[in-house]
This record gives C-alpha cells, sequence and structure tokens, in this order.
C-alpha cells in the first residue's frame, strides 16, 4: 500500500511551514536517511529525511508552498511491485450521497489532517507504515521508542516490539494546541479605512513576523516586568580588549566588547545562581548551568541562539561560536536546539549607536540585559576629580515572578564587576 509521506514537525512549537524546495522528483528511488525536501520553519530552513524506503510515487505539494500544515500529506511513496495507479486506489473515498446536500459538500470539503497519537500531552512521530503495522500487531505506539530522525518511529521499530493493548484513542473531538493569537485590535479593514486615499503598499506578514509579534506581545502582557539601570565604564575593558587582540592575532581571532559581555552575565549567573531560573508555569527551575542567549538581527526579523555552558567556555571560544551562530542565524540554518532555552538573553543595539533602551524578556527566561553603546562622558573618580570615561548603559529587564528587586540588583551588580575588572574573567 503506497505510504503517505507528512509534513514534519521540525520543532517543537512549529504548526505550520513551507516547502521550500524538493530535492527529489517522481520516479526517484529513496532510502531511510535520504535527504527528501527543505522545509522553511518560522525561524529557519532545514532538511527534511526519509523515513521509510521505496519509490517517488506523486509529489502533492509543490515547491514554495506556504502554510502547508503538520501532518498534512506532501508526497506518496510507492513501496515494491507498486505502480502510480495504486495511489488513486488507496485514496479514493466512497462517493458522497445524492440525497442530503448539506453531507455532501461537507464529504467534498477537505479533511483536516489527523493528529498523530499522543503521550503525556506530546506528539509521538511515526511514519504512516509504523502506525498501519502497529494498528495491525495490536501495538501501542506510545510504549515504542523510535530509532528514526528526531525519534520518530519507524518500520523497524514496530516490527520488533511485542504485541500489546493499544492505547485507547484520543476523543475525535480533541483540537490540537492553537499557535499564541495576535494581539486584540483594529481589523485590517478598519486600519486600511483610516488610510484610504493614502499612497501605501501593503506588505503580508511571514512566519517569523508573526511569531515574534505573537510571542512578544503574550510576553509583555503576561510577564510582569520591573527595570534596574546601570552605567558600566568600559575604560578598563578597552585596554585589555586590545592587548588580547594584539595576543590572538596570530589564531586570527578578534574579540568584541560583546564577546565581554556574554562572559560577564555567564559569570554573573554562576556567582548570583538564586538568578539562573526560568518560569515554567506552576514552578521555577534553577539551572546549573550558565546557558546565555544572544539576540542576533537579520532581514525581516530576529534569532536569540543559545551560547550553552558559557561560563566555562575562553573569550576566544565564545567569540568563535558567536560569529558563527551569527552567521548561520542571518542565512537561517540554525537547528531549532541552538536557538531554544536558556535561562538570560542579551540585546546589545550599542553597535547601532544607541545609548539605551528597555528589552522585552523571551519566556522563559527571568532576564534580559538591553546594552548601549559605550560614550565618552565626565565621570566623577573616587577622589572627588571630574574625568572622562567611556561609560555605557545598561537596562536589566527582570521576570518578578522569578526575580525580586534585591536578587536583580545583585545579579547587575556582578555583571557591572565583571566588566569593570575584566582581568578577574580570566581567573
Amino acid at each position: 500500500m503506497p505510504i503517505e509521506i507528512l509534513m514534519p514537525a521540525l520543532s517543537p512549537t512549529m504548526e505550520e511551514g513551507t516547502l521550500a524546495k524538493w530535492l527529489v522528483k517522481e520516479g526517484d528511488t529513496v532510502t531511510s536517511g535520504d535527504l527528501l525536501a527543505e522545509i522553511e520553519t518560522d525561524k529557519a530552513t532545514m532538511e527534511f529525511e526519509a523515513v521509510d524506503e521505496g519509490v517517488v510515487g506523486k509529489i502533492l505539494i509543490a515547491e514554495g508552498t506556504e502554510g502547508v500544515k503538520v501532518n498534512t500529506a506532501i508526497a506518496v511513496l510507492l513501496e515494491d511491485g507498486e505502480s502510480a495507479d495504486d495511489i488513486g486506489a488507496s485514496s479514493a473515498a466512497p462517493a458522497p450521497s445524492s440525497a442530503d446536500e448539506e453531507a455532501k459538500a461537507s464529504e467534498d470539503a477537505p479533511a483536516p489532517a489527523q493528529a498523530a497519537p499522543a503521550k503525556d500531552g506530546q506528539r509521538i512521530f511515526a511514519s504512516p507504515l509504523a502506525r498501519r503495522i502497529a494498528a495491525q500487531k495490536g501495538l501501542d505506539l506510545a510504549a515504542i521508542k523510535g530509532s528514526g530522525p528526531h525519534g520518530r518511529i519507524v518500520k523497524a521499530d514496530v516490527e520488533k516490539a511485542e504485541a500489546a493493548p493499544a492505547a485507547k484513542p484520543a476523543a475525535a473531538t480533541a483540537e490540537a494546541p492553537k499557535a499564541a493569537a495576535m494581539a486584540a485590535g483594529p481589523s485590517s479593514d478598519m486600519v486600511a479605512k483610516m488610510y484610504e486615499g493614502r499612497d501605501y503598499e501593503e506588505v503580508s506578514l511571514d512566519g517569523m513576523r508573526k511569531t515574534i509579534a505573537a510571542r512578544l506581545t503574550e510576553a509583555k502582557q503576561s510577564v510582569p516586568h520591573f527595570y534596574l539601570r546601570k552605567d558600566i565604564q568600559l575604560d578598563a575593558l578597552l585596554a585589555f580588549r586590545a592587548q588580547l587582540n594584539k595576543t590572538l592575532e596570530a589564531r586570527s581571532v578578534k574579540l568584541s566588547v560583546n564577546d565581554f559581555i556574554i562572559k560577564a552575565c555567564a559569570l554573573a549567573l554562576q556567582q548570583v545562581p538564586d538568578a539562573n531560573a526560568v518560569w515554567a508555569g506552576d514552578k521555577m527551575l534553577s539551572m546549573k548551568a550558565s546557558d546565555v542567549a544572544v539576540a542576533v538581527a537579520i532581514e525581516g526579523g530576529l534569532f536569540t541562539p543559545v551560547l550553552k555552558d558559557a561560563e566555562m567556555k575562553s573569550l576566544s571560544a565564545l567569540s568563535t561560536e558567536m560569529k558563527d551562530l551569527a552567521t548561520r542565524a542571518r542565512d537561517r540554518k540554525l537547528a531549532p536546539h541552538e536557538y531554544q532555552g536558556g535561562s538570560f538573553a542579551i540585546s546589545n543595539l550599542g553597535m547601532f549607536g544607541i545609548d539605551n533602551f528597555d528589552a522585552i524578556i523571551n519566556p522563559p527566561h527571568a532576564a534580559i540585559l538591553a546594552v548601549g553603546a559605550g560614550v565618552k562622558k565626565p565621570v566623577v573618580g573616587a577622589d572627588g576629580e571630574v574625568t572622562v570615561a567611556t561609560v555605557m548603559s545598561t537596562t536589566l529587564s527582570v521576570d518578578h515572578r522569578v526575580i525580586d528587586g534585591a536578587l536583580g540588583a545583585n545579579l547587575l551588580n556582578a555583571i557591572k564587576d565583571n566588566l569593570e575588572n575584566p582581568m578577574s574573567m580570566l581567573a
């Protein structure tokens, strides 16, 4: 029986995607692990691998198609001995009754993609062939460990499994989790009427912009933000950076101020461990490692790639990793595990000449540091003398559910101390 290839869920939050490019054509023979297509999610373009083997009998969704729902059939794979004629036979539906026009219209309407079985609220990924064999053998897919890409259950997994009573199917009326809704406000028609007669161009929202709008609206409305501000003197850091960069020239490594900021924040999370936490609905997760996310602007949006175990890495290692993540972010080539997670984020607009600003927390993070430009300013020294120093303005946006005022102050003070005494970060 022909095997339907379904639109995969390439990240935990993916509801739909764009079939950017087919890497196979009808008539091609594929085996498990072969690349089939490039799928564009709201954040990245990722390659999709085959989990079954056979011949591509029919491509159902053309490349470039947007808004393809997860679990929608995108192609049909033929097994040994099958031909293209079997595709029509296998997918033919019973003729609708002509006695009831409403029933006929309902039957003619395209059916929604069937949700995959779930365990503990999590979707179970299995190939169509694996699901069919499991049903024939009376197997519970929730009890089978998948060996395919991203833990997907494939034919070999169900063939090796022992027969067991199948789990009771979920109610047919159960609805799939809905994507975060856009903020309530005037409709597009109402807004358009306000500008009737004015010259403008309508710009459609892509998946990334929709996701950013929904997530940040939700964050600003649901996370109780408060803000802490500090001016940080950079002169010692800039001198130390120049000295290190001269030493690192032979290795083609050039440290940026941002690399020092990442390191300073990672160490501060270790120095103030109670602030290294995330909000998890009805609990908090206290993190052991310092996984620091850094906002990277790309065309049409932004990514926040995560530098894991940042407190353990040298400045040169952080610099190299950050450059790689930023480059691949701009090419939309990051995998989901590279931009998900972390407990703390940095948004640096100083490189764009911004003196100071307030950043919005990216849930489930507990805080984000907004970094402004280093600017020459008059300052009063310890001896009371007025001197000129390079001063950088920072604002720490804090989730009050996780971090209280005094704890946030301790965290920001630790960041300041690390940056104003950069040699201590190498100790």
